[in-house]
């Protein structure tokens, strides 16, 4: 096989090619930085951060699909990926993942020693993660502690410990990922039932869209908090008026529960963390 083409198999098999996941995982993590720099973040951290993001998403989606590989043959969006494939074997998977995590710690040689301890318990989190869907009933709970574990590393490598803030926009964060991850299970839901997959839409039921909004909800409510917390101005808040009406047009994509729909709602997402982070940074940009 080609060069090029096993860079492209690999690009797969880290969802380079579907960069929703590390958007996801950027934006809480932007939102950490800004906050902790107080508008004027470092250079540095802001580049470390961003390409840890990336590197640290990549291997998890490694790991996942490693993880994954007898349950993903019995799944038809999944089954035609490189490792369920054969394209690519496990032990390429599991090299592949360690090498991404270990440059992506490689990062923050340079930042303090909370940041290292912290970047430990981090890389703990994102490799268990694709384990805990057989036994937690709501393992999307569990990935928004992982996704959002950049904040408190944010805070950590700007100004040397972590304050309340930063565990507040981290349980922001928790119900966030709840609230898109279940759009995006309820996409799976057929498939995990079958498959005896625990999911927050199986956990949820019958009350899935209305457990989704209520995640919303206590999301847009705590990072409220944190805005208080962290003085804030109106630019922010704003910013979150428009993120609430982000989440009740989510509301019209997932009441019928069609799956393209609610993937739709998981992927528009993006525009969710995006305009909270528009808030911190305009609130910066315009004291």
């Amino acid at each position: 096989m080609k060069f090029t083409e096993r860079l492209h198999l690999y690009a797969q098999l880290t969802r380079l090619n579907r960069p929703i996941g590390i958007l996801l995982l950027l934006w809480p993590t932007l939102w950490g930085v800004w906050i902790a720099g107080a508008g004027e973040p470092s250079l540095l951290i802001v580049f470390i951060f961003t390409l840890g993001t990336v590197l640290m998403r990549s291997a998890g989606c490694a790991i996942n699909d490693y993880a994954d590989r007898h349950i993903d043959l019995h799944v038809e969006r999944t089954r035609h990926r490189p490792l369920t494939s054969g394209k690519v074997s496990e032990r390429e998977t599991v090299w592949l993942a360690v090498v991404l995590a270990l440059l992506a710690f490689a990062l923050i040689l340079p930042l303090n020693p909370l940041t290292w301890l912290l970047a430990f318990q981090a890389l703990f989190l994102a490799g268990s993660y694709p384990f805990t869907k057989r036994f937690f009933a709501i393992p999307q709970a569990y990935l928004g502690i992982a996704f959002g574990f950049g904040i408190p590393m944010a805070f950590a490598a700007q100004i040397g410990h972590v304050p309340p803030v930063a565990w507040v926009l981290l349980l922001a964060n928790v119900f966030w990922a709840i609230a898109y991850d279940t759009e995006y299970a309820m996409v799976d839901r057929d498939d995990d039932i079958h498959l005896g997959i625990h999911s927050s839409a199986l956990m949820f039921g019958s009350f899935d869209v209305a457990a989704v909004m209520t995640c919303y909800a206590i999301t847009l409510i705590l990072l409220a908090l944190a805005g208080v917390m962290a003085g804030l101005g109106m630019i922010y808040f704003i910013g979150l008026l428009v993120a609430a009406g982000i989440a009740l047009h989510h509301y019209s994509l997932i009441r019928e529960r069609k799956r393209e729909d609610c993937f739709k709602a998981f992927l528009h997402n993006n525009w969710f963390g995006a305009t909270v982070f528009a808030g911190v940074a305009g609130n910066f940009l315009l004291r």
